[in-house]
């Protein structure tokens, strides 16, 4: 089916000003899809929580004229997320005890991750950081010239972690500058950067971003984060071979979500489309236990199920690792 002439114009505008015309209202994301939220479980506190945010991109991915299409169920605020679950609370994986003075996370050795942007290009409703204390933790000019030195005075780390929110959402001379910053220390290896941009706001791997990511001595790494084959458009793909033909190494982590891709098919389409593409399935990853997400927990037994089917039906190189985090434990913890 082709697009319509809006989206096509759309889609000719810069990244950012994409990410300007996302979807943050219930019922015109409803609208755009042809559904009715009369129809839908959607609640407005759920909102005022933790807001509505969709890129066209993404928004074009979801099937319209259905209520279950699993990309929508991923962004789709619902009255579930109200629910007190046990368990769950706010800081599910232990990253305000690891945040230092300097506002860099030092949960595992030899990495730091830096807290870049409290942003993100979409609200994705499973986020385990969405209730993040992001103005107090991110990095401001004078906190990230603290937590450079403070790197370049610890030569135990030998990667740094741009995450977020999302890195990507900063402008090219903001990671320009950080960038620099990072390549004149000598004991670091790599630079990793954790984004869901190459899959939701494909728009913004400009020959520019690569050009200032290229500029690093470092080896570069990117973790991008697909959960259902359904996210990979041509709009993706194409994205992902400009970083991948840029040298840039591409790993992929899902989260196993209830409704989304529980489903050892499922899972297997998306590490053949992920391979298919040059991006290398990494990390499953079972829910993060943060308040609002407990109605897209899948248990530890019915993911042990799941994997070993995946396991059964793939070769080993398109399985990913099966890990949950915990909070003061020295890596992600397998769960097999």
């Amino acid at each position: 089916m082709s697009e319509p002439q809006s989206e096509i114009q759309h889609f000719t505008k810069h990244w950012q000003q994409q990410l300007a015309e996302a979807f943050n209202n219930i019922d015109d994301l409803c609208r755009y899809l042809d559904l009715s939220p009369d129809d839908l479980p959607v609640s407005t506190a759920a909102v005022e929580d933790f807001p509505l945010r969709v890129p066209l991109s993404f928004a074009a991915c979801i099937e319209k004229g259905n209520p279950h299409d699993p990309l929508l169920r991923q962004v789709l605020p619902i009255k579930d997320e109200l629910f007190a679950y046990p368990g769950f609370s706010n800081d599910p994986v232990g990253d305000l005890a690891a945040a230092t003075r300097t506002s860099v996370l030092h949960k595992y050795h030899g990495r730091v991750l830096f807290i870049n942007t409290g942003s993100c290009a979409i609200n994705c409703r499973y986020c385990f950081r969405r209730n993040f204390p992001y103005a107090d933790l991110q990095l401001g000019k004078q906190k990230e010239t603290t937590a450079i030195q403070a790197i370049r005075d610890d030569a135990s780390i030998s990667e740094v972690i741009l995450s977020g929110g999302d890195p990507l959402l900063l402008s090219d001379a903001r990671l320009a500058r950080l960038m620099q910053q990072l390549n004149g220390i000598k004991h670091l290896k790599r630079i990793r950067i954790h984004s869901r941009l190459p899959i939701v706001l494909p728009a913004r791997i400009t020959d520019e971003l690569i050009d200032t990511i290229r500029q690093s001595p470092q080896q570069i790494v990117m973790v991008v984060h697909c959960n259902h084959a359904n996210e990979i458009s041509a709009r993706v793909i194409a994205a992902c071979n400009a970083l991948k033909n840029s040298g840039i190494t591409l790993f992929n982590q899902s989260v196993l979500l209830k409704g989304v891709n529980d489903n050892a098919e499922i899972l297997c389409e998306l590490s053949e489309r992920l391979f298919g593409n040059g991006v290398i399935p990494y990390y499953l990853h079972l829910l993060d236990k943060a308040t609002g997400t407990g109605h897209f927990e899948v248990s530890e037994t019915e993911a042990l199920a799941l994997i070993k089917q995946v396991q059964a039906a793939l070769p080993g190189y398109l399985v990913p690792k099966l890990v949950k985090e915990q909070a003061g434990a020295a890596s992600k913890q397998p769960v097999f």
